[in-house]
């Protein structure tokens, strides 16, 4: 979603709210102080009738304002900074990053980088990079790389540090990323829901696809090379749990997925499961808890390769002017699913108001 979604009325609550979300999307010119400052500045409201919004600070510079000393709008945040450096370390390294030079590096120590990393990306250094271990592995092997080449190109020191590391995570051996599950036994259903007919189909580790509308055919043109089965004795306890989890959605966590994404995907299905339910989120403030505040595009991408629905709350994220935005199975679904949510939120509070 870009700035041209947000109205002045929405820019105004978001400087009153300090929302740090939307740094970098505009900027707040006062004109009685000729200051302009980021969103989340800390200094004291000023007056609406002295405020204008401008969409870049070379906007508010031509328009005469000059930047606040205080929250530095033109320059990044010294924890934006160390973050950045982080990243860009963690990115051109094969080798494992050790927190001890991350913290060296940035001139913070382990504890205080290890906290403002997640809390930006989502994870912590050694995660984000084992996620792009296994993102480079996984893209190697989709062009039809060797296992071993492929393993060993990423940085693994040993193919079986590859397959410890993701034995317990996707279910898929390296070989079946490459061939569209094969090897694989997923089992599936197609049942009947208040919202229609919905699929779901699991390995053995999880959940790897929740879909509404979907037939056998789209199962197979994921999974091309897999062994479809359905039902089974296992397979129907785990599909009652999520049939409840749809019926009346809230907190899913305890339902196992088996999902993969690249690193900045994963991490944005990180902050959606955070979301707490009866809450949405804009897709600016997801990219921001993502780790990259300006990749609103790419939030919206990873939001719509969410392959198991509600269990990953994608239906939570609505435009930042508060529109519903788009989802993949409709608008009405996704109106449905946060009315039920809202109205199980708003019940539990009048319980606990008895």
């Amino acid at each position: 979603m870009g700035n041209e979604q947000l109205d002045d009325n929405r820019r105004w609550q978001i400087a009153l709210a300090k929302d740090r979300a939307f740094d970098g999307v505009f900027v707040t010119g006062v004109h009685s102080t000729g200051i302009y400052c980021r969103p989340s500045c800390p200094a004291r409201a000023p007056k609406r009738e002295n405020v204008r919004f401008y969409a870049t600070c070379a906007d508010a510079e031509a328009a005469g304002l000059r930047a606040c000393k205080r929250c530095t709008p033109q320059s990044i945040a010294p924890d934006e900074q160390a973050v950045l450096r982080c990243l860009e370390l963690l990115q051109s390294s094969e080798a494992v990053v050790p927190l001890e030079k991350l913290g060296n590096v940035t001139g913070y120590s382990p504890t205080h980088l290890q906290r403002v990393f997640k809390r930006s990306v989502g994870m912590s250094p050694a995660a984000y990079h084992r996620a792009l271990r296994r993102e480079k592995a996984g893209n190697a092997l989709s062009d039809g790389a060797s296992v071993t080449g492929a393993v060993y190109d990423a940085g693994y020191s040993t193919p079986s540090r590859f397959y410890d590391e993701i034995k317990d995570r996707l279910g898929m051996s390296a070989s079946a990323w490459r061939d569209g599950g094969r090897d694989i036994l997923i089992r599936y259903a197609i049942t009947e829901t208040t919202f229609g007919p919905m699929l779901v189909a699991a390995t053995n580790k999880g959940v790897c696809r929740l879909s509404f509308s979907e037939t056998r055919t789209e199962l197979v043109r994921r999974f091309p090379n897999a062994e479809l089965a359905e039902g089974g004795a296992e397979f129907e306890a785990l599909l009652q749990d999520v049939i409840a989890a749809v019926e009346q959605p809230g907190d899913a966590q305890h339902i196992p997925l088996d999902v993969k994404g690249t690193a900045f995907q994963e991490a944005v299905w990180q902050q959606l499961r955070k979301i707490p339910a009866g809450e949405t989120r804009s897709y600016a403030q997801i990219a921001a808890a993502a780790g990259n505040p300006k990749a609103m595009r790419a939030a919206g991408s990873a939001n719509g390769a969410n392959c198991v629905a509600v269990l990953i709350p994608c239906h939570r994220v609505v435009r930042s002017d508060g529109a519903i935005g788009g989802y993949a199975y409709g608008a009405e679904i996704k109106r449905e699913l946060l009315k039920r949510e809202e109205q199980c939120q708003s019940g539990a509070t009048d319980l606990l108001a008895d």
